[in-house]
């Protein structure tokens, strides 16, 4: 479909050489300081007076059930949602400097809450050659990473100089079964040390120099929550899985503060521009932290921010020193305008795909030609540990986000949970799973009993290589019918939320919704269990929006359209709500507020070109071959 253009009265224009968050007011600045609700809260009627700009003619998602059609939304001058109704009674609110944009009939909804994210991760690895997760045989690999080492310093980066490249396909190599070994790279024609990062964030590959910089050897152990794969010889093969990659990550050179803050401000525009206004930041350390900060000072934090600390296994076995760490962290940064603090993340296992299968399950894998295994994947924290974990955050006010893929991940979180529950008498912690890629169907009931959030990537629910090939032969057709269970879940009653786990995949925000409804997508090579497991259009919408902000516990200030809510809103190309389920994917975002403040207008000239990066990133198919990257070597996250 060609989308309708905008008629609007020069938002910028209007007020000359003004910034947006100028014209909307003081108070829209500080409503989108921060996910905390202290500004543009629930409860407030608005801006007095007339309307900083209003939107009109529109077909307005509210997420509220039932009610008259709502075609028109002014913001008010303190950037709380003023008023919501027809073209013409809302328009009585706007006076002579009001901002009027004719929607032509798009749609306006609340801006996309990412539930589960790591947008500085998408900055860091723009500024490094990714191989966007194509698949090679070994010998196109070595013609790209020699393009590489020629492209990050050639001969005058020899012999320290680290070659990092991002989003290597960990089941890439052809011909399919071919295991990566530290010997393949180390045939290139350099003495640099060279590490591959596997873009599902569990696997990272090294050359032998690199581990001999890092010292791993026949005799590493392996660290807890990680593994050294090491061959029949018992010598290290160069991959290392889950938190063994901090073993050689720990030697690699970071980028300036400068270059990461440009990096991540790019991809923060990025975001705004695909719509994002809200994101939980699933994997934060002081790092991250202190890159928020730098962000937020420099001025360049458009979204609201919730960080998950992460805790690692070990870690997670002591729940005192655990809470002291966490606490000590938000003392630290909760000052940094723009975050909010009250969220835990904890790996429980890895990923399924052959032929990494670190994904915790009940039955064992298969071998490929359905005779069972001894390998269950691997359990990162028990039960019992991650319940007393739960526990303690959970008195202390604090929320869980559960890495869970495999279903004995997926259970062993819920019995954590009940336990908590058990023993804390709290009835609404909204502590959360993420992923949930196998899901047993006794289970599914637990959910809503317990008030877990249920934070699912839908992205990935369509038939493609990574849920077929790489898939179902090693866990065979009863227990693949259970992949992304999304209508199942909410017919028992559960919450479901969203997010995209951006860089982990490309940021297709739109497409990612169209996926939720007919699990297919716009790459997929079919649909995957549409009649069994498919949403509806309202569920999909309301998941990303209304129901991730009821996971961050800020349902009160955002995720619905509704007077006296924070306008952080967003203005489309189209109407998604009535459009074909296939046109959603190429959803355009002419428009998204936060608080009030405009952060990407599609017209202005930093939107337009945000505007191009988003284009891209939502055309660009997750590739699987080889001639998806060669000759653009230096494609990063469709940036």
């Amino acid at each position: 479909m060609t989308p309708s253009p905008l008629s609007r009265r020069g938002l910028l224009a209007s007020a000359g050489a003004a910034s947006a968050a100028t014209l909307l007011g003081a108070g829209a600045a500080s409503a989108a300081s921060g996910p905390s609700g202290s500004s543009g809260s629930s409860g407030s009627s608005g801006g007095r007076g007339s309307a900083a700009l209003v939107f009109h003619n529109a077909r307005v998602f509210t997420g509220r059930p039932g009610g008259a059609p709502v075609e028109a939304v002014a913001v008010g001058r303190d950037g709380t949602i003023l008023a919501t109704g027809s073209s013409a009674s809302v328009r009585r609110h706007a006076g002579r400097d009001t901002e009027l944009v004719d929607a032509r009939g798009n749609t306006v909804m609340s801006g996309i809450h990412d539930g589960h994210v790591h947008p500085l991760g998408a900055g860091e690895r723009s500024l490094r050659p990714s191989l966007a997760s194509a698949e090679t045989t070994v010998a196109e690999l070595t013609a790209l990473l020699t393009g590489f080492l020629a492209d990050t310093g050639g001969a005058g980066a020899e012999p320290d100089g680290w070659l990092v490249v991002e989003d290597w396909n960990p089941v890439g190599l052809l011909p399919t079964g071919t295991a990566p070994h530290h010997a393949m790279l180390d045939a290139l024609p350099t003495r640099r040390p060279v590490v591959l990062v596997g873009g599902d964030g569990h696997n990272l590959w090294a050359n032998q120099r690199a581990l001999d910089i890092a010292g791993i050897t026949a005799a590493t152990p392996d660290p807890v929550g990680g593994k050294v794969v090491k061959g029949a010889d018992g010598a290290p093969t160069g991959v290392l899985k889950d938190d063994a990659q901090d073993l050689v990550k720990r030697h690699v050179p970071e980028p300036s503060t400068a270059e990461l803050v440009a990096a991540c401000a790019k991809v923060l525009e990025l975001a705004a521009a695909s719509g994002v206004t809200t994101m939980m930041d699933a994997l934060v350390g002081r790092h991250e932290l202190e890159l928020y900060r730098a962000l937020s000072t420099a001025g360049k934090l458009p979204q609201r921010i919730v960080p998950a600390i992460r805790l690692d296994a070990g870690q997670a076995k002591d729940p005192a020193a655990s809470l002291a760490y966490a606490r000590g962290l938000r003392r630290e940064f909760e000052g940094v305008r723009g975050l909010r603090f009250g969220m835990i993340k904890v790996f429980l296992d890895g990923v399924i795909e052959y032929p990494a299968q670190t994904a915790a399950l009940l039955e064992p894998y298969l071998d490929g030609a359905g005779k069972p295994t001894t390998n269950r994947g691997e359990l990162y924290t028990s039960a019992a540990d991650y319940g007393r974990l739960s526990a303690a955050f959970n008195a202390a006010g604090w929320q869980m986000h559960a890495h869970g893929l495999g279903d004995r991940a997926v259970r062993t979180a819920l019995d954590g949970y009940e336990y908590a529950r058990r023993v804390t008498g709290h009835r609404d912690a909204r502590n959360a799973i993420a992923h949930l890629q196998i899901v047993d169907p006794a289970d599914l009931p637990r959910f809503a009993r317990l008030g877990v959030a249920v934070c699912m990537q839908l992205q990935w629910a369509s038939r493609d290589t990574w849920t077929m090939e790489a898939l179902l032969p090693y866990i065979g057709p009863r227990r693949h019918r259970w992949m992304y269970p999304a209508r199942s879940i909410e017919k028992a009653g559960a919450r479901l939320t969203g997010g995209s786990d951006w860089p982990v995949d490309v940021l297709q925000v739109w497409n990612q919704l169209r996926t939720a409804i007919d699990r297919r997508g716009a790459f997929g090579d079919g649909e995957l269990y549409r009649e069994l497991e498919g949403l509806s259009r309202d569920s999909a919408l309301r998941m990303h929006t209304s129901g991730t902000a009821w996971q961050l516990r800020q349902e009160a200030l955002t995720g619905t359209v509704e007077t006296g809510k924070a306008a952080d809103i967003v203005l489309l190309d189209r109407d998604v709500t009535r459009c074909p389920v296939a046109d959603i994917s190429d959803t355009g975002v002419r428009m998204t507020l936060v608080g009030g403040r405009v952060v990407h207008d599609a017209e202005s000239a930093s939107g337009r070109a945000a505007s191009a990066r988003a284009q891209r990133a939502r055309s660009a198919p997750r590739p699987v071959s080889y001639a998806a990257v060669h000759g653009g070597r230096h494609h990063a996250c469709g940036h």
